[in-house]
């Protein structure tokens, strides 16, 4: 009913103007105390509800966002996040909306203070952030809480420092299923391996680490005879990698099955496929390209995908729902656990 009603019939029942009531609805000045009043007894008699996006365009303000992300090469994980956000900013054009993105070192807390403090001396609207860790990312939240700034996570959630909103998969219970998968795949194996890719002594990720618990909480639970070994690759060279991944199967020769964490399966699948390894399972996470070949000739055995564009898009999205609309935006936002094997890769939509 409320979507019904119309200006026209309002000023009718308060025997003013239309332009009466169109300023009264958008607080503009130029009415006499008594009009505003008897406008607003109606409007709220009537229970008018007024069309936010017509009030959006016709206020012609501009909007301010900023991103927060890790430094990636083309091509790997957080460009397809980037690529939503992008879509997302001309989706809502109408709306005059900006976007800045930034980036840090995910190895390198120092690179996130230093970004975090450089946004926060800017006037912005909404913030979109890839949170590094809690005593890091604390600061900076609270700068923007502080200045009344909503902000958005994506990728990894922080529950003690609460957002407008958090776009990404539970990492723990990704985890859990992937172990479910991986001792599935093994026939319950006596000996698995977990890949991880670190720089100096930092993973660089949150949901890689929560992965991870989640992982060795199903092992735990269901599996704790079973021997989880581990090999940390390096983070900026692939030539040391061949060489540690070398030497980790020679001295491993019946270590059949393991999992990486991180968006980088390929590194290990690549080094499968050369070395003829096709009896060993592998799981990896994202649709990179690199990826999706290692799994479409054998080198990944699943990957698990979590719609990275999509959760830039969505993220944007809800700071324009938030902000320009006016509507209540739901605070956790979790993606599917897809898994995905070269059987049925064709046919996922990766939008």
């Amino acid at each position: 009913m409320a979507e019904r009603i119309r200006i026209k019939d309002i000023a009718k029942r308060a025997n003013v103007s239309v332009g009466t009531v169109d300023r009264v609805i958008h607080g503009r000045s130029g009415v006499s105390k008594k009009s505003r009043e008897r406008v607003e007894v109606i409007l709220k008699e009537m229970n008018y509800q007024p069309n936010m996006y017509a009030s959006a365009l016709a206020s012609n303000k501009s909007y301010m966002f900023a991103c927060l992300l890790p430094k990636h090469e083309e091509g790997e994980y957080w460009t397809e996040v980037q690529r939503g956000i992008y879509e997302a900013m001309s989706a809502f054009s109408d709306f005059n909306i900006n976007i800045e993105i930034a980036h840090y070192d995910p190895f390198n807390y120092a690179s996130f203070v230093q970004e975090s403090q450089s946004l926060v001396n800017k006037e912005l609207d909404g913030v979109l952030l890839a949170p590094t860790l809690p005593s890091y990312t604390k600061p900076f939240t609270d700068a923007l809480n502080q200045k009344g700034t909503p902000y958005i996570y994506i990728d990894s959630n922080i529950a003690e420092e609460p957002a407008l909103a958090f776009y990404g998969q539970n990492s723990v219970q990704s985890g859990y299923f992937a172990a479910s998968i991986l001792m599935m795949l093994g026939h319950a194996p006596h000996e698995i391996v977990i890949f991880r890719k670190k720089y100096e002594g930092v993973i660089g990720s949150n949901q890689q680490e929560r992965r991870e618990v989640g992982f060795k909480r199903y092992m735990q639970a269901h599996y704790p005879q079973c021997t989880i070994l581990e090999l940390d690759l390096q983070v900026k060279n692939e030539t040391d990698d061949m060489l540690m991944l070398n030497k980790f199967f020679q001295e491993h020769p019946n270590v059949k099955n393991g999992i990486t964490f991180n968006s980088k399966a390929y590194i290990v699948g690549e080094f499968l496929q050369k070395e003829k390894l096709d009896d060993f399972n592998l799981i990896g996470y994202d649709l990179l390209q690199r990826n999706v070949a290692c799994l479409k000739e054998g080198g990944i055995k699943f990957l698990i995908a979590q719609h990275p564009r999509l959760q830039g898009y969505n993220a944007i999205q809800s700071l324009c729902e938030h902000l320009i609309l006016k509507k209540a935006v739901n605070p956790i936002n979790y993606m599917p656990i897809d898994l995905l094997t070269k059987e049925n890769i064709s046919y996922y939509n990766i939008r």
